[in-house]
């Protein structure tokens, strides 16, 4: 095999071992993200998985990666083309919605963030710094959204963009409760209907 060859091969195991880390960490956690469950489960060794990464913080921080840049194509990009303001921010409540509903192939546990920010939030270190940040560079993506609503009159003056951003997080974080715990079948209606308040104010 040539050295070019070597190199694509070894970038399409490594994305097969994040890909399958995603689905795992979205059930059991990144701790439950072992060396010898993926190898199992790939049916690699666990040289040859441990191989790609060296350890597993740096494992784990790998599939948070590739967990912002599954979740960035099913609520972002799929928007991305919206005018932005009130409307990017229409669509992406029905986006964000579907992640939840409809990702499964992906993230079969749900919302991966809200299980990652459950499990590290009390915890120090690289990896819920990771998280945190994550999570930060979403909510500023939002709140620069409902500032330009703001700008272009769409929303209130007085409109607080981080009050905004808070309550639609905070209904997200509901929804994602609503369909893994309690499989409620409305919940994304009723979440519809809350966010539609929240962005059509009077």
């Amino acid at each position: 095999m040539s050295p070019r060859n070597s190199r694509i091969e070894a970038r399409r195991t490594r994305e097969r071992i994040v890909e399958r880390g995603i689905a795992l960490a979205s059930v059991e956690g990144l701790e439950g993200l072992t060396i010898g469950r993926l190898a199992a489960d790939l049916k690699m060794s666990k040289a040859g998985v441990l191989g790609h990464f060296g350890t597993k913080e740096a494992l784990q921080l790998a599939t948070l990666q590739g967990a912002a840049a599954a979740f960035s194509r099913l609520v972002w990009e799929p928007v991305a083309h919206e005018k932005p303001g009130l409307p990017r921010l229409r669509a992406l409540r029905d986006t964000w919605i579907a992640y939840l509903e409809t990702g499964r192939d992906i993230f079969p546990g749900g919302c991966f963030f809200t299980t990652a920010s459950t499990e590290f939030d009390a915890r120090g270190g690289p990896v819920r710094d990771a998280v945190a940040r994550l999570l930060r560079v979403w909510r500023h993506r939002l709140a620069a959204e409902v500032r330009t609503a703001v700008a272009a009159g769409d929303l209130p003056a007085d409109t607080d963009p981080d009050q905004v951003v808070y309550e639609m997080v905070a209904l997200y974080l509901a929804l994602n409760q609503e369909i893994q715990l309690f499989a409620d079948p409305t919940a994304a209606a009723r979440t519809r209907r809350a966010v539609n308040r929240l962005l059509d104010q009077p």
